[in-house]
């Protein structure tokens, strides 16, 4: 059987690609070396703005105004803003003298500038003094995996290692919450709101399901309309075809030719939502706010078992994005109508069990649980929105046990469907993926954010002293 990507050109369409990936990966060890030169000659155009003035005992604004100087000079030659060669002067004296290792890691080929610039938005946060500390372990966690997926991980290092608690800094940063305007152009704004981290992504996931369920139901609607009258609005375009009594025909027409991307129906959605209070696009009465009002969003968040118990007031990782604060893991905890204890292995940390007996379920939260996102090589689709797939086709004979599936998203589902990509899945849910060219890449189980190790076993009891033996 010959696979459908190697079809075109047989043998000289793989050489042609092998070509390709090899000069991919002699560009980007060019490319490494560049940006790091390029790190260090900004850094270097720091600290002569510094020198300049250091024996002049100079005000901070004569300082500042050397710094634009060389700024703009070197812009003149790079071809952008003074402004922005300051902004990257600075990000670069930072790297440099405050990560050293990273810049090295990154010059040597370890890790790229996605990972080198994670580090550093990440390792700020922190007290200088412990950069050194922080940058040795998240290097480490670097090499493994892609810049987007190990920033999540970053982020959750730095808040455990920092002094004062993720439950303080957070609610310091929630009292800056906030909506406001960016005017954009052709008569178009921005409404940008600062909000917990938890609440945006349960804004955005429920407008994502209320945005699918308008777009997976027109061929319903249409032929609804086709018989009596059904309500149809848009508060975002003004247009109100039909209240339940009439007007058919132009709501057939308004539904037939609604051709809105997913992104335009969302942003549809949120402006009927905050204008009406209810979804204007949703056409039933069934209930005040009609199928679409009810839906709900739903946020998986794990949660460490001391921070559940107030023991630790350490951040809590919302699965596949970012740390969310303690209080609002144990509030949204508190909510929930189901429990499931999860069992990691103690020297992998791979999830091995859990406590349900519905064995499909089960097996389904099983999986999120050790999957976390999408299981190819680079992509961070949270779990909750991709496919159980089975890695040896069920077709084909494969069964529908834990170590034959793993979480796809539809897009690299379908890449293992339909082009030369194969994937074979080992111990511990660790997946082996075969590019078209015969490339391996390894996609090591995610690390659970949760891990239980056994307890040390309690000391044996003092022993009495022996009687001494009668005369």
């Amino acid at each position: 059987m010959t696979d459908a990507a190697e079809t075109p050109g047989g043998k000289d369409y793989l050489a042609a690609l092998a070509g390709i990936v090899a000069d991919a990966g002699d560009v980007a060890v060019e490319l490494a070396r560049a940006q790091v030169r390029e790190l260090r000659m900004l850094a270097t155009a720091g600290r002569l703005a510094e020198a300049q003035i250091a024996q002049r005992n100079a005000r901070v604004q004569v300082h500042d105004m050397a710094l634009r100087s060389i700024s703009a000079e070197v812009g003149g030659v790079m071809r952008v803003t003074d402004r922005t060669v300051q902004r990257r002067i600075g990000e670069a004296r930072t790297l440099v003298e405050g990560f050293p290792a990273t810049v090295e890691a990154w010059e040597q080929g370890r890790i790229v500038r996605g990972h080198a610039i994670a580090i550093l938005e990440t390792g700020t946060t922190l007290p200088a003094v412990m950069w050194a500390e922080f940058e040795q372990v998240a290097i480490t966690r670097c090499e493994r995996d892609t810049p987007n997926r190990v920033r999540g991980e970053l982020e959750i290092l730095a808040h455990r290692m920092h002094p004062r608690s993720f439950a303080e800094r957070h609610e310091e940063a929630a009292a800056g919450r906030c909506v406001r305007i960016v005017p954009g152009r052709d008569g178009m704004s921005d409404v940008v709101a600062t909000v917990p981290t938890v609440i945006a992504e349960g804004i955005h996931d429920r407008l994502t399901q209320q945005a699918r369920a308008v777009i997976d139901t027109r061929d319903e609607r249409a032929a609804a309309y086709g018989g009596a009258g059904v309500a149809f609005g848009d508060a975002a375009t003004g247009v109100d075809v039909g209240d339940g009594h009439g007007d058919s025909e132009d709501a057939a027409t308004v539904v037939a030719t609604d051709q809105r991307s997913i992104d335009q129906v969302r942003a549809d959605v949120f402006a009927d939502l905050l204008l009406a209070g209810t979804p204007a696009l949703d056409d039933t009465r069934d209930t005040a706010a009609g199928p679409l009002g009810a839906i709900r969003a739903r946020v998986q968040v794990l949660v460490p078992a001391a921070t559940l118990t107030g023991q630790d007031d350490g951040p809590c990782d919302l699965t596949g994005r970012s740390p969310i604060d303690p209080a609002t893991a144990r509030t949204l905890a508190g909510g929930t109508g189901m429990w499931e204890r999860l069992f990691h292995d103690p020297t992998t940390g791979v999830t091995v069990a859990t406590d349900s007996y519905r064995v499909p379920s089960g097996m389904r939260r099983f999986l999120q649980a050790r999957d976390q996102h999408c299981r190819f090589p680079g992509c961070r689709v949270a779990a909750i929105r991709c496919e159980v797939d089975h890695t040896h086709d069920h077709a084909l004979g494969g069964r529908t046990e834990l170590s034959n599936l793993a979480h796809l998203c539809q897009r690299h589902h379908s890449m293992k469907q339909f082009t030369a990509w194969r994937v074979r899945q080992l111990k511990g849910g660790v997946l082996e993926w075969t590019s078209p060219l015969g490339r391996t890449y390894r996609e090591d189980a995610p690390t659970p954010a949760v891990a239980f190790t056994p307890a040390a076993p309690p000391p044996p009891p003092p022993r009495a002293p022996a009687e001494p033996a009668p005369f």
